[in-house]
């Protein structure tokens, strides 16, 4: 497996912080909060399920842009490859 070394900046995990705290925040946005912040300061990584959810929040002409900046953040954490894929 691929190490992916990226993890949430501290301004990414204090927006994951204030989208947790809206009571209109959608339950997509809050999908995608609790997966940054669990991805700060750890080596946990996006898994595939929510690196799907992200890739369509991304690709929402309609998503706002606190859905869009957190389903980058965890897109670009997704891990590299499966473990027991090969490796290339």
């Amino acid at each position: 497996m691929l190490k992916n070394s990226k993890e949430t900046s501290d301004r990414i995990a204090h927006l994951a912080a204030v989208v947790l705290a809206k009571l209109n925040a959608s339950p997509i946005e809050k999908e995608l909060a609790g997966s940054a912040l669990a991805q700060h300061h750890t080596l946990k990584h996006t898994s595939t399920a929510i690196g799907k959810v992200a890739g369509k929040v991304l690709a929402d002409p309609h998503a706002c842009e606190h859905a869009k900046e957190l389903a980058g953040s965890v897109l670009a954490q997704v891990r590299n490859q499966h473990e027991g894929a090969p490796q290339r």
